[in-house]
């Protein structure tokens, strides 16, 4: 019998847009006409979102601190996850405005546009790092600009998504785990940057 094979690439990208777009297809189809589809929806389309940014965030820092063959494909398959990511969150995007252009009352209660402005920075950079993951991008920009652009804009995005699970986590549910993950998540991740800072640091005085 064929071992399994896992699609990697694009091929990996277009099995994780397609099960995002069936996965937001089946909630909004389970739900009457009414706003608790479109929330559903959007709370699925978080999470999904989540999984995937961690994954992207935490490849290099996973091979640092745990190398093997799982944590080093998962790097090769980092530019893929970001764009799935990416698309995830579009979609996630969409939904919100969705729901805005057609609930407005309920999606601006307890909402102003300060509060809405750490989400736009986000996006903002989430537009500029999809953008520069291609090759042309990349060759324009040039090797120390393109990892600064794409390391900050990790950085933002997981202070965006640790800001927002954190304000929620007084409604209970799933964010105080979403908090408690992305929380963890930085922390590995620092983590893995000190080990790399010391590994350097013992290679250039032996």
């Amino acid at each position: 019998m064929k071992p399994l094979t896992l699609p990697s690439g694009w091929k990996l990208f277009a099995a994780l847009a397609a099960l995002t777009l069936l996965m937001t297809a089946l909630i909004l189809a389970a739900y009457p006409p009414g706003s608790g589809g479109l929330r559903s929806a959007i709370r699925a389309t978080a999470r999904s979102s989540l999984v995937l940014f961690l994954m992207a965030f935490l490849a290099s820092s996973l091979v640092t601190l745990l190398p093997g063959p799982g944590t080093r494909r998962l790097l090769r398959e980092r530019r893929f996850l970001g764009l799935a990511f990416a698309f995830s969150h579009t979609v996630h995007g969409v939904l919100i405005y969705r729901y805005a252009q057609q609930f407005p009352e309920l999606f601006w209660a307890g909402r102003t546009v300060t509060s809405s402005l750490p989400g736009s920075i986000g996006y903002l950079f989430l537009l500029l790092l999809t953008l520069t993951s291609f090759k042309a991008p990349m060759r324009l920009m040039g090797g120390r600009a393109w990892k600064l652009l794409h390391s900050t804009g990790m950085w933002v995005l997981a202070g965006v998504f640790c800001l927002s699970f954190y304000k929620r986590i007084p409604m209970g549910g799933w964010y105080p785990l979403a908090f408690a993950l992305v929380f963890s998540a930085i922390a590995f991740k620092l983590t893995a940057k000190l080990a790399q800072r010391q590994r350097r640091a013992v290679t250039a005085l032996s």
